[in-house]
């Protein structure tokens, strides 16, 4: 039972190391380097002029002990299968999901120990003494433990083992780590659901249903309900806001805004493929180009939309005007010659 979950974890540990080199790029080192360094001195400029009324910055400490204190699932690497040839395994197995256990807590528990320890210095100008934070940072130990615990809530106290809990436990954060991976490279093994969001039934209304724009209503069809293109759109757009609205150097907010919109138009390019396990559209009386030019045309429609939000609100905020050019000439660049590119590939 041992070796199987060694040589599991071995092999999925392997598979995310194979797509960790799509994700630390030279670019994304540069900038992630950029910005490590811009909030490190915006760090220590926070300390040496702490303000009079730290309301305002109390508001940082509470944001990471909360993200730090949720962050992490077990890795139980439960399989499907089990459920018939593992049954009778099932007392050892709960060993291994207490061993996944006391791991994720060594792995996260540290995580926040470390994450607390740079805050360290924040929470001293707020009056606190190293007793008082010690025994803070034990209290947050002690509550991450119950949390690991309840996440187990699938095995009941006489070591019963719920087995459809336990699975999509696993698979829902197998699918996380892999939906990560998917916003730098093409990741296989990501599964999605269809939802149909009701609520956004007036966007697909407005999508002329005419035979020259079938691809159109299917392409905003599939970007409205099928996978997680949607909410995945509005995160990354939240993310381009918050860095063009908290970030004081104009030319970084501007950079991380334009990485994000990179990141979202690479991650819309598999809404190409979204049908294809319909073979009926292949019946359709259109041009196989269609297609083709309806996806780019939805595509540019979905990017436009956020880059006319992001300008808007660098207008505003921004105290170098002229960095919204880079936001529309990456715009471009992006909408008019990248996707051109990568579309072309699509197809191929």
């Amino acid at each position: 039972m041992k070796e199987l979950f060694q040589e599991r974890r071995l092999e999925f540990n392997q598979r995310c190391l194979k797509y960790l080199r799509y994700v630390l790029n030279d670019h994304f080192v540069l900038v992630l380097m950029v910005l490590l360094g811009f909030l490190a001195l915006q760090y220590r400029e926070l300390l040496e002029h702490f303000p009079a009324n730290p309301w305002g910055v109390s508001i940082l400490p509470v944001l990471v002990t909360v993200l730090l204190f949720f962050a992490g699932r077990i890795a139980t690497y439960i399989e499907p299968a089990d459920r018939q040839f593992l049954l009778p395994k099932e007392v050892a197995l709960h060993q291994q999901i207490k061993t996944a256990r006391l791991r994720a807590m060594i792995l996260w528990g540290s995580i926040q120990v470390v994450g607390q320890g740079l805050l360290l210095p924040l929470y001293l100008k707020f009056g606190w003494s190293i007793g008082l934070f010690v025994l803070y940072l034990s209290f947050l130990s002690v509550g991450k433990y119950g949390w690991l615990v309840y996440q187990t809530r699938f095995v009941s106290q006489q070591g019963n083992l719920d087995w459809d809990q336990a699975i999509q436990h696993e698979i829902k954060r197998k699918q996380g780590i892999l939906q990560f991976y998917s916003l730098f490279t093409h990741v296989k093994g990501i599964s999605s659901d269809v939802k149909r969001r009701k609520y956004l039934d007036v966007v697909l209304n407005l999508v002329k249903k005419r035979q020259d724009s079938t691809w159109d209503y299917l392409f905003v069809r599939g970007f409205l309900r099928s996978g997680d293109f949607f909410w995945l759109s509005l995160r990354l757009l939240a993310l381009s806001l918050a860095s063009l609205s908290l970030i004081q150097e104009s030319w970084l907010a501007v950079a991380l805004t334009v990485l994000f919109d990179y990141l979202l138009l690479f991650q819309l390019l598999p809404l190409y493929h979204v049908y294809n396990y319909q073979y009926l559209s292949r019946l359709y009386p259109l041009p196989k180009q269609e297609k083709w030019l309806s996806f780019k045309r939805v595509i540019q429609r979905i990017l436009y939309m956020i880059s006319t939000v992001q300008l808007v609100v660098g207008a505003v905020v921004l105290s170098d005007k002229v960095y919204l050019f880079l936001i529309v000439g990456a715009g471009i660049f992006l909408l008019h010659f990248y996707l051109e590119m990568k579309s072309k590939k699509l197809i191929d």
